[in-house]
């Protein structure tokens, strides 16, 4: 069957999950700036969230782009990533409300972590319906940074219970390094 439902529906999910995220960030009371400062820590989830939304958007946009066809198993695995996913504005709202309280940002890990995971299946089963040979399994390669950022978010979910910013920073050094570009779908996609 054809792809563009999944990639329809995808989008769908993806913008309500940033649309929920936004609509957890409340206005300041007071009319200074020092009425922003209990914001900082929830604007400082919501920020890396939008970041960690974006950044499976964009890739499951140009994993998208490189494949023909679904079939049920994808559908499956597509939703499992989705709902993972869709977790993203309740453990964000946790953590931006909790300042970055040990039990907020382990399960904010955890949640990027299963994401992590279930993007990893969604490739999976994406090779296996296409080929070992097929431009998404040239593509995706051996995923080393796949690879290291469940590392990285396994390192965050122990670190949180001893030093929770620490934590933070491994989750948003992750998130940095997701934002530089991976031109290797683009490049085999077009040449």
């Amino acid at each position: 069957m054809g792809k563009g439902r999944v990639e329809a529906f995808s989008d769908g999910v993806i913008a309500i999950i940033i649309t929920i995220m936004v609509l957890e960030v409340k206005v300041p009371e007071g009319h200074d700036l020092a009425a922003l400062t209990p914001l900082i820590p929830v604007m400082c989830a919501y920020v890396l969230s939008f970041i960690y939304v974006g950044i499976y958007w964009n890739n499951h946009h140009h994993m998208f782009h490189a494949v023909q066809k679904v079939n049920g198993a994808v559908l499956w695995a597509n939703l499992h990533l989705l709902f993972w996913l869709s977790l993203l504005p309740a453990v964000t709202h946790w953590v931006g409300e909790n300042h970055l309280a040990a039990w907020p940002m382990a399960m904010y890990g955890v949640v990027l972590f299963m994401s992590a995971m279930a993007y990893f299946i969604l490739t999976r089963v994406l090779i296996r319906e296409h080929g070992r040979e097929s431009t998404i399994a040239r593509a995706v390669g051996n995923d080393f940074k796949g690879k290291v950022s469940v590392v990285i978010y396994l390192a965050g979910i122990a670190l949180a219970f001893f030093a929770p910013w620490g934590a933070a920073a491994l989750y948003a050094l992750a998130a940095g390094w997701w934002l530089v570009p991976d031109r290797r779908i683009e490049h085999l996609v077009e040449g």
